[in-house]
């Protein structure tokens, strides 16, 4: 499978122009909290900024209360999946949403500090993307496995070497979404924008981030159901990338940066 090299046009740094967004489903005891603390950091770091709450169809006041803080807060908007799209689908919508230079993404259940973001930027003068790894993460040992499986098949099936396919504190450069097209509705949704961004020689670099109980609500995505499609995707995803590949005779790129 060769990589697919185009030029990456990263966006300055400085001043940095930001869009920090995160999925929410029934977190309506999450959702303001979380909020708040991504306001306050993206004012300290970011010239231009917008705060984005993807409201992924939820059946609580989850909607209703994000409606709330962008009617409250200059620079927060909701966004609204009707029905539900599940998480591929709630990443989808923000990502698509965000009009800043870079976009940041965690999850909306209060389980990672923001306050680690600002520790991301340096890694972007030399890389393009930055995803991070759970140095303690706090799920049940099967999920732990079910994890280190999961990344494992997806690096070895698309070159690369990364630590924690799924973690969701990140941050990609907004232009990458204007070139790739994102398929999936489901779990794979971080495998397959990572694997289409190394592909097109986008460099990837890596740092740990700390990962904490969730203090309320309920967690979801981890049936069978949603697992099983997940794989059908996955070996979808990697005959049609492996297709791209043998239209370009150009070498692949590292997988990552110095």
């Amino acid at each position: 499978m060769h990589a697919n090299l185009q030029r990456v046009d990263r966006p300055p740094l400085e001043p940095l122009s930001l869009t920090i967004f995160f999925p929410c489903y029934n977190e309506e005891a999450n959702v303001e909290r979380v909020t708040r603390a991504a306001v306050e950091v993206a004012r300290d770091i970011a010239a231009d900024w917008e705060v984005i709450i993807v409201d992924d169809g939820s059946c609580d006041r989850t909607g209703e209360i994000a409606d709330r803080l962008a009617a409250e807060i200059p620079g927060v908007r909701a966004v609204h999946n009707r029905p539900n799209l599940g998480y591929g689908g709630a990443l989808q919508a923000g990502f698509r949403a965000a009009t800043k230079n870079w976009v940041f993404y965690t999850d909306g259940d209060g389980q990672f500090d923001f306050k680690e973001l600002p520790a991301l930027l340096p890694l972007l003068e030399k890389c393009d993307i930055v995803s991070c790894y759970r140095f303690n993460r706090q799920d049940s040992l099967i999920r732990k496995l079910n994890a280190w499986a999961w990344t494992a098949l997806v690096n070895l099936l698309f070159g690369l070497r990364l630590r924690d396919i799924d973690c969701a504190f990140k941050i990609y450069p907004r232009s990458l979404f204007d070139r790739i097209s994102m398929k999936s509705r489901g779990a794979l949704i971080d495998a397959e924008i990572l694997a289409k961004a190394h592909n097109l020689g986008y460099r990837i670099a890596q740092t740990a981030v700390h990962h904490y109980p969730r203090l309320a609500g309920r967690q979801t995505g981890a049936s069978l159901r949603v697992i099983l499609r997940a794989f059908r995707e996955l070996f979808k995803l990697h005959r049609q990338i492996r297709q791209e590949g043998r239209a370009d005779n150009t070498a692949r790129p590292p997988a990552g940066c110095p």
